[in-house]
C-alpha cells in the first residue's frame, strides 16, 4: 500500500510503499477513505515535543475509512462493512482509576494514533476496536474527518462550559477549531461573538451564526465585548497569549473561561489572574488534542451529536501524493 512515512523529523514526508497491516487481537483494518491534516501531525513530523515518535512511522488521527477486516477477540459490534473514525487516543488500557473513571485521556497505558501507533497518512490502517468510533452512513467521509479531532475538542469545549441559550458566547479564533466552536454554540441557542484578525474569517463566522463580530487588528477586543455586557463564556482556541489575555478580559463577572490552544504562557496568564475573574478551565494542547470528550460508551453518542450538528467543516483536499512539505 502506499503510504506518507515520516522517515526522519529533518526530511518531509515521504510516498512509500509499505505493507497492508495486520490486525492485531481486538483491532480492526480499516480501509483508510479520507484523513485530516492537524497541526499535531506536522509537530509529530517534527519532533517537536520533548517525548517523540519514533521514526520511520505514519502520521495521522482524522482517519475515516470502512473496516475490512476483525482481527481476534472482542471487536466490541464491529462489523466488516462500517465506517469508523480513527481517532488521536488509538489506545486505552480500560483497567486503569482514569480509564475506570472516565479520563481514558489520562490512561498512562495510552498510545496515540498517528504517534505511537501508525496513523491514516496511508491506504489502510490498524485500529483498537474500543478506540474507534462508527460514523453515521449519511456523513460524508470528508466532512467526518476533522470532526473526529477538531470537532469533538469545541464540541467538549462547549459542553464544559455550561452555555445555555441566554449565554454569550464569545470564541476566540474562527479558524479550524473556532468556526466549529461557533456552530456548536449556536446549538446551545447561546449568542456568538467571534474574534480574529482576519476579515474572511469572520465574514465566515457571521454565515455561520454568529451574531457579532471582533476584528481583533482594528479594535480593542475586550472593550467590544464589555460593550455587549461582557461574555458568559470565552472559548480561546488561538495559541497566542494576548488572544488568551483578551479572552479573559472579555469576560462577565462569574464568567468561564475555556482554553482549547493553550500554551504555558496562557496557562500562567489563566493562573495569575482567575481568582479575580472567573472559573477556569485550562488543557493543555499536548494533553487533550482532541479527545477528552470521548468516554465509552458515551463517546459514540458524542460522536454522533457531534457529526449531526457540525457538518460544515471548513477543509480542502488534496490527494496522498500532493503531500505538504513538513519537514524544516
Amino acid at each position: 500500500m502506499k503510504a506518507a512515512v515520516v522517515i526522519g523529523f529533518d526530511r518531509p514526508l515521504s510516498i512509500e510503499d509499505v505493507p497492508v497491516p495486520e490486525p492485531g487481537p481486538e483491532q480492526v483494518l480499516v480501509r483508510i477513505e479520507t484523513c485530516g491534516l492537524c497541526h499535531t501531525d506536522i509537530h509529530a513530523a517534527r519532533g517537536d515535543w520533548p517525548i517523540k515518535p519514533t521514526p520511520p512511522f505514519i502520521p495521522g488521527h482524522e482517519g475515516v475509512g470502512i473496516v475490512e477486516r476483525l482481527g481476534e477477540g472482542n471487536v466490541h459490534g464491529l462489523t466488516v462493512g462500517t465506517r469508523v473514525a480513527l481517532p488521536w487516543l488509538g489506545y486505552s488500557c480500560g483497567d486503569c482509576r482514569y480509564c475506570n473513571s472516565g479520563w481514558e485521556t489520562l490512561c498512562t497505558s495510552q498510545l496515540n494514533m498517528g504517534y505511537a501507533m501508525n496513523g491514516g497518512f496511508a491506504e489502510y490502517a490498524v485500529g483498537y476496536a474500543h478506540n474507534v468510533v462508527a460514523v453515521p452512513a449519511d456523513v460524508d467521509p470528508l466532512d467526518a474527518a476533522p470532526l473526529t479531532c477538531a470537532g469533538v475538542t469545541t464540541y467538549k469545549a462547549v459542553k464544559v462550559s455550561g452555555a445555555t441559550s441566554s449565554s454569550v458566547v464569545a470564541v476566540f479564533g474562527a479558524g479550524g477549531l473556532g468556526h466549529l466552536a461557533i456552530q456548536y454554540a449556536r446549538v446551545t441557542g447561546a449568542a456568538v461573538i467571534a474574534v480574529d484578525i482576519n476579515a474572511a474569517r469572520l465574514q465566515s463566522a457571521r454565515e455561520l451564526g454568529a451574531e457579532h463580530v471582533v476584528h481583533a487588528g482594528e479594535e480593542d477586543v475586550v472593550a467590544a465585548i464589555q460593550r455587549l455586557g461582557g461574555a458568559d463564556v470565552a472559548i480561546a482556541t488561538a495559541v497566542s497569549p494576548s488572544a488568551f489575555e483578551q479572552a479573559l478580559g472579555s469576560l462577565a463577572r462569574g464568567g468561564t473561561l475555556v482554553s482549547r490552544g493553550s500554551s504555558s504562557t496562557c496557562r500562567a496568564t489563566a493562573t495569575a489572574a482567575a481568582p479575580d475573574r472567573s472559573r477556569v478551565c485550562t488543557f493543555p494542547l499536548t494533553r487533550l488534542r482532541g479527545l477528552c470528550a470521548w468516554r465509552p460508551p458515551p463517546k459514540r453518542r458524542d460522536c454522533c451529536w457531534s457529526y449531526t450538528h457540525a457538518r460544515r467543516a471548513s477543509c480542502p483536499s488534496l490527494s496522498i501524493a500532493k503531500r505538504p512539505r513538513t519537514g524544516r
